[in-house]
């Protein structure tokens, strides 16, 4: 059963459900006209694991949510701190509801008292989604974080790229630049960025792409 809406955003819509057995689930209904997607493309079209991309916008919004869902199967499946999925159908993505008693946890961007712990577990999430996920989240921002009972939980995954995706590393560069950017506003210490890429990928940063 179907309760109130907990996250509204350009691309879908996210309200908590009952489960039959009393569970807490998260389901997130993306809208079928979206033109929000038409940028989210270039997302699927570099990434080798979507070889055909469905001609109508319903087939395409279907395609991206079947992705997030594989995506979020790989994350947890490697022991990324992310929502368990449970399933998708068409333009509906069933996962594990991340709060209490049909609140969610709060974003890690309205969070006041981060600290370099959650720094630290933000960046070994990325790290581990990269090396035992074989994943860029591509979306990464304090506002795809929950913060909850301690831990940073990533969330929002239909962005991940496979890392054969032509633009894998430059898209994790500007994840690891823009989680340095939020806690060093909040005056927690960060590592360079360079070498933060270097020691997750063991390779040289990419060069920046043209605006």
């Amino acid at each position: 059963m179907l309760n109130g809406a907990v996250g509204t955003g350009k691309e879908a819509r996210v309200y908590w459900g009952s489960t039959r057995d009393g569970g807490i689930v998260a389901v997130k209904i993306f809208a079928t006209v979206a033109a929000e997607f038409r940028r989210r493309l270039p997302y699927i079209e570099g990434d080798p694991r979507f070889h055909r991309m469905p001609k109508t916008t319903i087939g395409r919004i279907d395609l991206w949510a079947r992705k997030e869902f594989r995506n979020l199967q790989l994350a947890h499946g490697a022991g990324v701190a992310c929502p368990r999925p449970i399933t998708v159908r068409n333009n509906v993505l069933v996962m594990e509801f991340i709060g209490e008693d049909g609140v969610p946890a709060p974003l890690m961007a309205h969070v006041e008292e981060v600290n370099p712990n959650h720094y630290s577990q933000v960046l070994e999430n990325v790290k581990r989604l990269y090396r035992s996920a074989g994943l860029v989240h591509a979306d990464l921002s304090e506002y795809n974080v929950f913060i909850h009972r301690g831990r940073a939980i990533l969330f929002d995954f239909g962005s991940a790229v496979d890392l054969r995706h032509p633009r894998a590393h430059h898209f994790l560069m500007r994840d690891i630049t823009t989680i340095n950017r939020f806690f060093s506003k909040r005056g927690i210490p960060t590592n360079p960025s360079e070498r933060l890429f270097t020691e997750i990928t063991g390779e040289s940063p990419p060069v920046p792409l043209p605006p």
